[in-house]
């Protein structure tokens, strides 16, 4: 039976002889809530919203644990932001990434996982993890680039 996040983020903490405080809790539930990306700064401005006496460094440390206990993943797009998705729950995606204005679609495409898994094998590796980011430019920028948006 697979444990539910609150739950899988408690044990975990507590193995690291820490508490589930209320404000880690919150951070939790505004993480888990959020769909797509989220920095550091833009959860830390979600979870202020509704509990003030949080602060930015809280935020951070506890999205370092949720990355550390497997419910969240960092992913990092090229622009120097690093950046926290939901893992928890979630199945292995890859990302392509609009150069111009920096909307990032998840893709899951089972040719590519089949040809990376075949690349792997002929160089006698056994894959244990991989990213995908194709970069390129999205339809509206190119819309806007040729003056038809």
């Amino acid at each position: 039976m697979t444990k539910d996040p609150y739950t899988k983020f408690a044990e975990f903490i507590a193995r690291k002889k820490l508490k589930m405080t209320p404000q880690r809790r919150r951070i939790l539930e505004v993480f888990l809530s959020e769909e797509g990306h989220v920095t550091s700064e833009e959860l830390y401005q979600k979870v202020k919203r509704e509990y003030d006496g949080i602060g930015q460094a809280t935020v951070y440390r506890t999205l370092k644990l949720l990355a550390d206990s497997g419910l969240a993943k960092a992913v990092e797009f090229g622009d120097g932001a690093l950046r926290y998705e939901i893992l928890y729950g979630q199945s292995h995606h890859d990302h392509l990434i609009c150069e111009c204005c920096g909307i990032n679609v998840e893709v899951v495409d089972p040719s590519i996982e089949r040809l990376q898994e075949e690349v792997a094998r002929r160089h006698g590796f056994k894959l244990t993890a991989h990213k995908l980011y194709l970069y390129g430019i999205c339809p509206d920028c190119q819309k806007k680039a040729s003056g038809n948006g």
